[in-house]
């Protein structure tokens, strides 16, 4: 039979539960079950630009250069959520530093064979129709360790040469459209504001498809490192032909041979010419849980996940395998795919405790298929390094422990 509580019950048995706590040791009451110190009671102070928590302690990676100002840092791709990177941890590559620009005082130039040379201020360029596009950019360069031979020990130092924004700008076909391009014009040369004045040629018909001449990154300014106050999104193509620091446009009939593409940035060949202009990054996708560098806490179900992108247009499958390649089981994909942006993949697994291998390989919407180390060896050799894009193994051992080899 029920019984109701009286008032004087609940407060003599209130009084008693707070008689209990304030006896507790005076650590006990400070901390919590594991010692930990707990948050203050009025809570941290506003700030003016917030923070990440001080127990989150994910970096970028670079090794220091001999040469000031050159060189490049490479993103955690394993301890990424989603599939934006945030600004913060975008991977770098510069050439001769990160020069301060006053955004007052910064212009994009236009000229060459178009009808009206002119010149843009950023109060011009912000005036302009907006747009915001997803996605990913990736160094030539990525992944070439793994190509030699000498695989990447966890996802950041084999491919952490790519992540993945949210790119806010002005689509350059505006830009071009008032400057009126003459007929003969069929390629552009982009040139930064750094003290290296990186350069490349692109053709008119990219510049017109979709290239975004950007100065917003996941909804704030784009951060000095990648390219304040403006720069290219050459969606899909190499991270170097995304010019940072974007001060000059010019059209031309033909492409340049400038510097950064010809003595760099072309792909060798066995028989000892080079690929030009080998512009878009092929599918690529690698598993960044479990993964090197990583631990298993016996045998278990686990999720197997990680991420996929091709410069062709979008992901439309991920496979994976735990036998050496030997079968293959479809992968699921996140809700959001985009076209040329990061596409997440997730599979269920549950491991027996043996020793094995745990491979991707994904495919894009055109059905070009992300091939082995092998198959691209055979055709391309291994004198160039640049645009690799074969699968990724990562080895699981019987103590737990992923590593690379």
């Amino acid at each position: 039979m029920r019984k109701d509580i009286s008032r004087r019950t609940f407060l003599a048995s209130t009084a008693a539960s707070l008689g209990a706590l304030s006896s507790l040791p005076h650590e006990m009451s400070r901390h919590g079950p594991s010692g930990t110190p707990s948050s203050s009671p009025l809570g941290a102070p506003r700030r003016p630009y917030g923070d990440r928590s001080p127990y989150e302690k994910s970096a970028r990676y670079f090794k220091p250069s001999s040469t000031p100002g050159t060189g490049a840092s490479r993103t955690p791709l394993q301890d990424l959520h989603g599939i934006i990177t945030p600004s913060a941890l975008h991977f770098e590559r510069h050439h001769a530093g990160v020069p301060q620009i006053d955004p007052r005082h910064h212009e994009l130039m236009i000229h060459g064979l178009v009808e009206r040379p002119l010149i843009f201020t950023m109060k011009d360029i912000l005036r302009l129709p907006p747009v915001s596009h997803i996605h990913f950019l990736e160094c030539a360069g990525n992944t070439a360790s793994d190509q030699l031979g000498q695989p990447g020990s966890d996802p950041q130092m084999s491919h952490g040469l790519l992540s993945c924004s949210e790119w806010t700008g002005v689509s350059l076909k505006t830009l071009l459209d008032q400057v009126g391009p003459r007929p003969k014009a069929s390629w552009l040369i982009a040139e930064g504001s750094d003290a290296s004045r990186l350069s490349r040629s692109l053709p008119l018909a990219k510049a017109l498809d979709d290239v975004i001449v950007a100065y917003g990154q996941n909804g704030e300014a784009l951060r000095p490192e990648q390219g304040y106050p403006l720069r290219l999104i050459v969606p899909g193509w190499e991270g170097n032909v995304n010019i940072k620091w974007l001060g000059r446009i010019d059209l031309v009939d033909q492409p340049y041979m400038t510097r950064d593409e010809a003595a760099f940035y072309t792909d060798l060949v066995p028989n000892g010419k080079a690929r030009m202009f080998t512009f878009v990054m092929e599918a690529k996708s690698v598993i960044t849980r479990p993964a090197g560098g990583q631990h298993l806490d016996g045998p278990g179900f686990y999720e197997i996940e990680g991420m996929a992108w091709s410069g062709r247009g979008s992901i439309t499958r991920v496979e994976v395998s735990t036998d050496e390649g030997k079968t293959w089981r479809d992968a699921e994909l996140s809700s959001l795919v985009l076209p040329k942006a990061v596409a997440r993949f997730r599979l269920p697994w549950r491991w027996d405790g043996s020793e094995l291998s745990l491979q991707s390989r994904c495919t894009d919407d055109t059905g070009y298929v992300q091939p082995t180390r092998d198959e691209l060896v055979s055709v391309r050799g291994l004198n160039g390094t640049d645009h690799y894009n074969g699968i990724k193994a990562w080895y699981v051992h019987r103590d737990g422990k992923v590593s690379h080899v």
